[in-house]
């Protein structure tokens, strides 16, 4: 498995609680949940790492976004005809390799007989099969974890997303966040630790948390 494999598979408990706080709005949690993997996928084609945060970090809010873009687009997951067409395949393969020796083909397994990269088998994977569930009912009616990752919860993962909105503010934003919410002072405190007028840490404060609850809600 390589290791953009490795991150998604490791990291599909992001894009179930990412997936979670959009029930109930109109769109099928399953639609939700192939929306995020998108992200997911996204997300682990563009993370560098020496920016010096972690992975969950920035995949957080791609996956939120890819997750809003279906309710921007109508409710839709945009899969093109080609990575349906590959999905099919993918399927009829499976059926044909599980028949011959008994098991579930690798994805290195199914990128060799069809001719397609790895990239392209995860991604018509993730965007065309119905996904994995974290959890099933055995006999007893008790609840078992099927992927070895934990998903945060809620409250986890709007921390890691505010943590990356955060990052991509400038480094004076950042530190009018930080003296205003983190550190607790005033405004005029925090004017004086600036260089700035009480009005005017008003009004960037108020411009900053506009487009924090913008890129968050």
């Amino acid at each position: 498995m390589s290791e953009r494999e490795n991150t998604v598979s490791q990291n599909l408990g992001l894009v179930h609680a990412c997936a979670g706080r959009f029930r109930g709005r109109g769109i099928e949690y399953d639609d939700l949940y192939q929306a995020g993997c998108i992200g997911l996928i996204k997300a682990a084609d563009n993370f560098d790492p020496t920016l010096g945060f972690k992975f969950s970090t920035y995949a957080v809010p791609v996956i939120i976004g890819e997750i809003k873009r279906m309710f921007r687009d109508g409710g839709a997951v945009k899969v093109s005809r080609s990575l349906k067409e590959l999905g099919m395949k993918i399927g009829r393969e499976t059926d044909s390799f599980v028949k011959q020796f008994g098991r579930e083909p690798t994805v290195g397994e199914l990128s060799e007989k069809l001719g397609a990269s790895v990239e392209q088998i995860t991604e018509a994977i993730s965007a065309t099969a119905p996904p994995v569930s974290l959890t099933v009912s055995n006999d007893d009616g008790e609840s078992q974890t099927d992927i070895p990752t934990d998903a945060p919860d809620e409250k986890i993962t709007e921390i890691m997303s505010l943590r990356a909105e955060l990052d991509r503010l400038s480094e004076g934003d950042r530190r009018l966040i930080d003296l205003r919410f983190y550190k607790h002072k005033t405004q005029s405190e925090t004017a004086k630790l600036l260089g700035m007028t009480q009005v005017q840490v008003s009004r960037r404060e108020r411009k900053v948390l506009i487009y924090l609850r913008e890129r968050l809600i």
